[in-house]
């Protein structure tokens, strides 16, 4: 398999919406207003405006350990920085690490701030090196993506992202509907089909997920599409006869393409924070996850969980949802976050 890199160059989009769905042609009317009012800022601008709400909370406390010029590293000092880090939701084992570096290194001594954030920086980005970040693309033939979640977590609106990405890179998208017992999803990704040129296959209501999937795999080939991109219900990771939907799923899929799914995509919620470690758990068993989209950052104080979900499940963070619109999905990188997520502990007191 290739590994495929997305670049950000614009394309006109000349595709129909289909008539008679209004409900999701005026939610995609607004999504298509809401593009042209960006103010197209740079990736680490987004990152930062993502970040608001974590980096508020580190902002704010980081501020509160230095009230006077220079602070004291001792014991109550180390507790009130681990309460700090563990309301991002960072986890306890990051924020330990951070802790027990700043104090072998700067105990008794008396630090500004920036000194601490610098440990913080580095402990941060060595977490999230992570390798397997570019998305795997298949040597020959089409590219199967699989896109798992909860209800909930922003699966849907995620594909729309992704295969906007991909769309803008000259690629041809197929969607495989198969989140069958939600009609509002399956309607809401037919109109994002529309908007965004890509084509889509669906069943009828309640019908098996497996046979969606299959049936957008043998198009996929028969119509030389570059990219399959498949849907499945928003499913509880309690629900064993779920997940074993989503084994039959890949068999279904990997009977027509042996080495598909190229990508096992769990979407997670952003604003779910620490629940997300569950969710990552059942879902990498069941559907073999080999990667993570981190949807509404945008709305989250929560956003570190990024920390504990690569390190104890070895998922790297592929994407961040920044946003409502079809654009607002950036590839992942551990040094613009770090960044996005520190500047603001240092920035002057307004």
């Amino acid at each position: 398999m290739a590994l495929f890199r997305f670049g950000r160059k614009p394309t006109t989009d000349t595709s129909a919406t289909p008539a008679g769905e209004s409900t999701a042609a005026e939610a995609v009317s607004a999504d298509t207003a809401a593009e042209g009012a960006r103010s197209g800022g740079g990736l680490l601008d987004r990152l930062r405006a993502g970040l608001a709400k974590t980096a508020r909370v580190l902002n704010t406390d980081v501020r509160d350990l230095f009230k006077r010029e220079g602070r004291l590293v001792d014991e109550e000092f180390l507790e009130e920085l681990r309460a700090t880090l563990i309301r991002t939701d960072m986890g306890p084992a990051a924020a330990e690490a951070i802790v027990v570096d700043v104090r072998e290194r700067l105990r008794a001594r008396v630090v500004d701030p920036e000194i601490v954030i610098d440990s913080i920086r580095r402990q941060l980005l060595g977490r999230l090196e992570q390798t397997g970040a570019a998305v795997a693309m298949a040597t020959s033939g089409p590219t199967v993506i699989l896109v798992t979640g909860v209800n909930g977590s922003g699966k849907t609106t995620s594909i729309a992202k992704l295969a906007r990405l991909f769309t803008r890179d000259g690629k041809r998208v197929v969607l495989g509907a198969g989140d069958t017992f939600r009609a509002a999803a399956v309607e809401q990704l037919s109109m994002w089909a529309g908007r965004l040129g890509a084509e889509i296959v669906r069943g009828d209501p309640g019908c098996d997920p497996a046979s969606v999937a299959h049936r957008a795999v043998a198009r996929a080939i028969e119509g030389s599409f570059d990219v399959c991109i498949i849907d499945t219900a928003g499913r509880l990771q309690t629900q064993s006869n779920l997940m074993q939907e989503l084994s039959k799923i890949r068999r279904v899929i990997a009977k027509q393409i042996p080495d598909a799914p190229h990508e096992v995509l769990l979407v997670i919620d952003a604003t779910a924070g620490q629940n997300a470690l569950s969710q990552a758990k059942g879902f990498k068993e069941a559907a073999g996850c080999t990667g993570i989209v981190l949807a509404k950052l945008d709305g989250s104080a929560r956003g570190g969980v990024i920390v504990p979900v690569t390190e104890q499940f070895g998922l790297p963070v592929k994407f961040v949802g920044l946003g409502e619109t079809a654009d607002d999905l950036e590839v992942f990188s551990p040094e613009r976050f770090v960044v996005a997520l520190l500047e603001g502990a240092l920035a002057p007191a307004s």
